[in-house]
Formats: C-alpha cells, sequence, structure tokens
C-alpha cells in the first residue's frame, strides 16, 4: 500500500447504521457530478429490493457503474477532478472476491494502492463487522476477519474516516491522537 490519500474517504458503520445515505449526502454536497460503484448483486428477491430501495432514494443526478470485483480498474477510469465516486459498499465486494475463491491480501492491496493514486474524491462505504458476537461457522469467521483487515487497510489508505452510528457521524480521522500513557 503506498499510503494515504486526501481524495479517498471512508464511511464506516453497521447495518441500517446511515451510512450509505451520509456518504450520498456528502456526494451530493461536494457539487460534482456523481458516480455511483455498486458492487452488490441481485441474486435473490430480497437483495434485488435492497437495490432498488438505494436506487429510489439516491433519484436522479446520478451515473452508476456496477461492478463486482475491479474496484481498481473502475477507479482508474472514472476517477475525475470534478466528479465524485461512491463505492457501496466494501462488503460486499469482500463477498464478491471471497465467492470467487480470489486472494483477499493482494486484491485488497490493490485497491488502497488505486487510492492513493486517485485523481479526484471518492467515497468508500464498508460496514463495521467485528463489534458483535463470534460467528458460529468459519466462513462467516473468515469473512469477518477479513473485513477488518480491509477497514483497516482502507482507514489507512483514506485521508479520511467518518464513522457512521445511528445515523450520526463520527470523524475518526483526521484527528488528534489522544495522549494516552500510562
Amino acid at each position: 500500500m503506498s499510503g494515504k490519500h486526501t481524495y479517498g474517504s471512508l464511511v464506516l458503520g453497521g447495518a441500517r447504521s446511515g451510512k450509505s445515505r451520509f456518504a450520498e449526502d456528502l456526494a451530493i454536497r461536494s457539487g460534482l457530478a456523481r458516480v455511483y460503484v455498486a458492487t452488490g448483486t441481485a441474486f435473490d428477491g430480497e437483495m434485488e429490493r435492497r437495490i432498488e430501495v438505494h436506487k429510489d432514494r439516491r433519484g436522479t443526478g446520478w451515473r452508476t457503474v456496477e461492478e463486482q470485483t475491479d474496484l481498481a480498474g473502475v477507479l482508474s477510469q472514472e476517477a475525475r477532478r470534478d466528479t465524485v465516486l461512491l463505492v457501496d459498499c466494501l462488503t460486499l465486494w469482500l463477498n464478491n472476491l471471497m465467492m470467487a475463491d480470489r486472494d483477499l491480501a493482494t486484491e485488497s492491496a490493490r485497491l488502497c494502492d488505486a487510492v492513493s493514486t486517485l485523481a479526484g474524491p471518492c467515497i468508500f462505504v464498508s460496514n463495521e463487522v467485528g463489534m458483535g458476537i463470534v460467528p458460529d461457522n468459519r466462513l462467516s469467521r473468515e469473512f469477518r476477519d477479513a473485513q477488518g483487515r480491509l477497514n483497516q487497510d482502507m482507514a489507512a489508505a483514506c485521508g479520511k474516516v467518518i464513522f457512521v452510528a445511528a445515523g450520526q457521524p463520527i470523524l475518526l480521522k483526521p484527528n488528534q491522537q489522544p495522549d494516552i500513557t500510562l
């Protein structure tokens, strides 16, 4: 990973925390042309409904690019100074990679490297999945661990990190590190 870049912003939160809505509002407030990078796949009726809710909430004024695995490629093609990208979400992207049996560490590093070379602003939405109970099966534990590592790597790569809880944004980065001593 090449390090942070001021163009990348990571928005984290739990399920139904308001993270996507916050990220959408952030993109709208930028005043730039908006591109929504959708990583989800409508693999059943329930997921189709979720995707429709997101589309309806966004309304007009967005161009949508659907990409399930090659986010680094989309970023290199779509990022421009006059455009804000909104990637929603990294959790579904990671799931897609796992289901395709891709090397998660390599793909995550590739994404973080792409963040360091962004030509314009990009907002990444991701779930914070490590604050709940320990999953009861190996695949779920592997996913939780991979998501935690990805979130840490993306937080290091992005210039801003915002945590959303109950619809309320909390700025995590940049911040003043507290003087923690024993």
